[in-house]
């Protein structure tokens, strides 16, 4: 919980040094698109924190991502688009269950067939992307107007809105392009136009969202307070010491792949309703490095047996809203990774200071 409470407070100060240089930070659509951002990326983020937990690596969860999204815009696409016609359910069955397969499979070949999870999943990684890749023949899949009336809602809708203190404390912001109402199409602002800031502001909650604060829910309940959550925690532990200690290992283990690929499966969907366009040659791309990185910085260590679900999810709004602080400073794009990566290296490298201190001072 400390870790938790640790990064959390990097996410403040980051957000409060970006909406004093940038002051259009804090306007609603872009607290908006964060939170949308923040909770795809979230829900990939905590499926690959339970094989971290056990002590595993999934490098696949990208190319699960891409294949799923693949399948699903090819399977709803009508036959006369080179799709397959499938209708909304059979087509939503399909890849929650191609996910759950994929995740079994790998739990399978690292239990039984004593294969590294590094080599099992890398394997995937490039398997998942090329059969997503020979599926669609590289072809663009968009979704229909009836999608979009009905499905897209499932990453579009905005249920509900709350209020949050606005920053007109800071400064007057001015725009640097003109400003297009995404709902509409209308210009809304002119290039140099100064933008007020009220005091407090409604930020309207994508549904993804909600789908995330619920998974993180129960996620956490399931790893804190059932006794298969502990067996997990375990198993990260020392593998050996559980399995003398009568905890059917293998099956633990299969079971993190399986919620790992199934989260993977559900982000994957949402991804793709979220986009509205798949490109199977780079959708999901590096997508695994970022769920990772939330993981790690959120508190699991990669060695196993640590994990905060409620860390999981602040990492991985600390990734979304650094990238997006990256554009809204005007840092060059090329540096962004540069920079992402720096300030993962120095949060991992405090907490591993601190831990190492905590531990001389027992001592």
């Amino acid at each position: 919980m400390k870790k938790a409470l640790g990064i959390l407070l990097l996410l403040l100060v980051i957000m409060l040094v970006t909406s004093i240089i940038a002051p259009r930070f804090c306007l609603e659509f872009n607290l908006g698109n964060l939170l949308q951002r923040t909770a795809l990326f979230g829900i990939i983020s905590i499926g690959v924190a339970f094989v971290i937990i056990t002590g595993g690596i999934d490098l696949s969860i990208g190319s699960v991502v891409g294949l799923i999204g693949s399948v699903m815009a090819a399977g709803l696409a009508p036959l006369a688009k080179n799709g397959w016609g499938w209708s909304v359910p059979q087509t939503i069955l399909t890849v929650i269950g191609l996910s759950v397969a994929i995740g079994l499979v790998h739990g399978l070949l690292v239990t039984k067939a004593k294969l590294q999870p590094f080599v099992v999943t890398l394997c995937g990684l490039l398997v998942y992307r090329g059969v997503a890749r020979w599926l669609t023949r590289d072809a663009i899949f968009g979704f229909e107007p009836e999608h979009d009336e009905g499905l897209r809602q499932l990453a579009k809708s905005q249920p509900m809105s709350v209020p949050l203190p606005g920053t007109n404390w800071i400064a007057e912001g001015r725009w640097s392009s003109h400003l297009v109402d995404s709902a509409t199409g209308e210009q809304v602002l002119e290039a140099g136009e100064p933008v007020a800031i009220d005091f407090w502001a409604f930020v309207d909650v994508p549904l993804p969202f909600l789908i995330m604060v619920g998974l993180a829910l129960l996620a956490a309940g399931f790893l804190n307070l059932t006794i298969w959550g502990r067996h997990l925690l375990a198993l990260g532990h020392s593998e050996e010491a559980a399995r003398y200690s009568g905890i059917r290992t293998d099956r633990m283990t299969i079971l993190a792949y399986v919620i790992c690929s199934t989260l993977a499966g559900i982000g994957g969907i949402l991804f793709a309703l979220d986009v509205g366009t798949i490109q199977p040659p780079i959708h999901g791309n590096f997508y695994e490095l970022y769920a990772i990185a939330a993981a790690v910085l959120g508190g699991c260590s990669l060695r196993g047996g640590e994990g905060s679900i409620f860390g999981v999810v602040i990492g991985a709004a600390v990734m979304r809203v650094l990238y997006n602080s990256i554009n809204m400073i005007g840092i060059p794009t090329q540096l962004e990774f540069v920079i992402i990566g720096v300030v993962i290296l120095a949060g991992v490298t405090t907490d591993t200071m601190v831990k190492s201190l905590v531990r001389k001072r027992r001592k």
